[in-house]
């Protein structure tokens, strides 16, 4: 054997393993992150039967004069910052009156001191206002620009007062909000349904919920206490129904039929434990202090 050779060999073997050693102990290079100027942001709400997803970013003030300087009277804004804002509906809705189809927009708005246009318009997913055309519009919304007695730093879109068939969608930044009151519709949709239900031969019906329906939409309240009355039949000792019972009946003006609701519902919180005997105490007496 050549003892230089391998000597030399066994040298080279040994230099490329500390070698390796030492780039497995070295540490990559970190992945740098920044934050970002004008963070993304997602809003998801529900109102009624109809969801709305905004995606938008949401520029800061950092001391700038926004509206009139930043932002020029007269012009298109993307309504936030990066790509253009992009709102959805899965119905159709109503903005400050105006019919919107369901589906996914770019919103756009004209700046004006005193009257604001919201725009939505085909083509979501284009970079900033930079490509708006007019003839992509779908829905033109004036709206009114309120000014707000603390100024908000961070751009914010919001969906508030939410009920069943209506919120309001703002827009907020700087010293001032533009409301826009959204409407969707509900009542022509589900009554067909609750009906078809209610007339089954379905083991399970909604009785409650279809009654406290009715209520809250000022509908055939008669119909409504006689759901409730089955709902009751099925659990007597349902203290929450037996409340609502008295709610129905308080509406239609049947003074004394609600005051023996909430009292039997009381008298059956009595007998309970926990959160729901405290609620239902708390609720009856309301209901009963109400019909005084």
């Amino acid at each position: 054997m050549n003892t230089k050779l391998f000597r030399s060999s066994l040298l080279l073997v040994s230099s490329l393993c500390f070698i390796a050693g030492l780039s497995a102990q070295t540490p990559a290079t970190p992945k740098l992150e920044f934050p970002a100027p004008s963070p993304a942001a997602t809003v998801k709400q529900r109102v009624g039967l109809t969801d709305i997803e905004i995606n938008y970013s949401r520029p800061g003030v950092k001391g700038r004069k926004i509206f009139g300087g930043l932002e020029s009277w007269g012009e298109v804004w993307r309504a936030g910052a990066n790509s253009a804002t992009k709102i959805s509906f899965s119905t159709p809705v109503k903005l400050n009156g105006v019919a919107v189809p369901a589906g996914t927009y770019a919103l756009f708005a004209l700046l004006d001191p005193k009257e604001w246009t919201i725009i939505l318009g085909k083509g979501p997913e284009q970079w900033g206002a930079y490509a708006y055309d007019q003839k992509n519009d779908v829905a033109r919304i004036k709206a009114t620009p309120v000014n707000l007695p603390t100024p908000i730093e961070t751009f914010t879109i919001g969906i508030g007062d939410v009920r069943d068939e209506s919120a309001t969608l703002y827009l907020a930044w700087e010293s001032t909000r533009v409301p826009m009151k959204l409407e969707v519709d509900v009542t022509s949709v589900l009554v067909p349904q609750i009906e078809a239900v209610m007339a089954s031969d379905a083991a399970k019906k909604p009785y409650l919920e279809a009654a406290m329906f009715y209520y809250a939409h000022d509908l055939d309240l008669k119909k409504a206490l006689g759901w409730i009355n089955e709902g009751i039949a099925q659990q007597p000792d349902a203290l929450w129904m037996i409340y609502r019972k008295g709610l129905l009946l308080a509406k239609m003006g049947d003074k004394a039929g609600a005051l023996a609701a909430a009292n039997q519902s009381l008298a059956l919180a009595a007998k309970a434990n926990g959160a729901i005997k405290d609620e239902y105490t708390r609720l009856n007496n309301a209901l009963i202090a109400s019909l005084k």
